[in-house]
């Protein structure tokens, strides 16, 4: 005899629980109580069989079996409405595409350009979340991420976004506390620090005497870091493709030619087989280009 297929309300706690990791968001959304959400995914289980979630410190983390299940529903959701749909060829269908992004890409470099993305694709509605980890997340819960680690399991398409390079920047004020600036005095300026990447590699490859700073703000989000730099606060490190528009349009200046590596890529990922992989297609060409500028 085929399974019965729970209530599809269930299957929507378990795919919004299982995207968010929490039941408490996961009722936010679906516009329900958290003991609604609870009640949904303890029958569920019991259905099942099987433990769905398990609670780790603030968190409910999906298990291997729960993980499998939501990604399945939320596939089977993603076609059932394409199938809606097509039975209305007469009204103007919208896709929606959830997009993770780091949070310094988002904030410096994507937002200020969504226009232009809306404009040539009005039929596609990009809802945003922006995160600052380094790592995508286990279970993947987006249609798109753009990471700087890639997603470390079969059944994704990953594509390297860019060869980024580090500059050092600093706003015009400040400079012009600093008429006889030298590259290789460098190291007499304020400078700001950032957790993920220090000064020593950028000092060794423009021939700076120093050690690494101590002492100065330390930043863990590189568009807060920026944000610094443009108010005089002092001297950063910055990925050039985050910085260049505030070079060009005169709000910082780069500190001599030299550039560095940056440590860490961008990736574009989704997954194998999505159902609206032709408009991930889309975003993935736009935001090519867009760099390519």
């Amino acid at each position: 005899m085929p399974r019965n297929i729970p209530p599809l309300q269930a299957l929507r706690a378990l795919e919004a629980a299982a995207r968010r990791r929490s039941f408490s968001r996961a009722a936010e959304a679906l516009h329900l109580t958290h003991s609604a959400i609870s009640h949904h995914l303890r029958g569920l289980e019991a259905e099942l069989g099987v433990e769905l979630f398990k609670r780790v410190g603030s968190q409910m983390i999906p298990t291997a079996a729960g993980a499998q299940l939501a990604d399945r529903v939320r596939r089977s959701l993603d076609d059932l409405r394409d199938a809606l749909d097509a039975t209305q060829p007469g009204i103007n269908r919208v896709t929606r595409l959830e997009v993770s992004v780091m949070a310094d890409l988002a904030s410096l470099w994507l937002i200020p350009r969504l226009g232009d993305f809306h404009e040539r694709h009005p039929d596609v509605d990009l809802s945003l979340h922006m995160h600052a980890d380094v790592s995508p997340p286990d279970p993947y819960p987006f249609d798109v991420g753009i990471w700087h680690r890639r997603v470390d399991e079969p059944g994704f398409q990953i594509r390297k976004l860019l060869d980024d390079q580090v500059v050092a920047v600093c706003s015009p004020d400040l400079l012009a506390r600093y008429p006889k600036f030298r590259l290789d005095k460098l190291a007499t300026m304020p400078l700001l620090r950032f957790s993920r990447r220090g000064w020593r590699d950028f000092f060794e490859a423009a021939g700076v005497s120093g050690e690494e700073p101590v002492r100065g703000p330390v930043f863990d989000d590189a568009g807060l870091l920026l944000q610094a730099t443009l108010a005089g606060q002092g001297v950063a490190t910055a990925r050039l493709q985050l910085a260049r528009a505030f070079i060009e349009r005169g709000e910082l200046v780069q500190l001599g030619q030299v550039r560095i590596p940056a440590a860490l890529d961008y990736f574009f990922t989704w997954r194998d087989g999505h159902p609206r992989e032709d408009v991930i297609a889309q975003f993935y060409r736009w935001v090519r280009a867009e760099l390519a500028k």
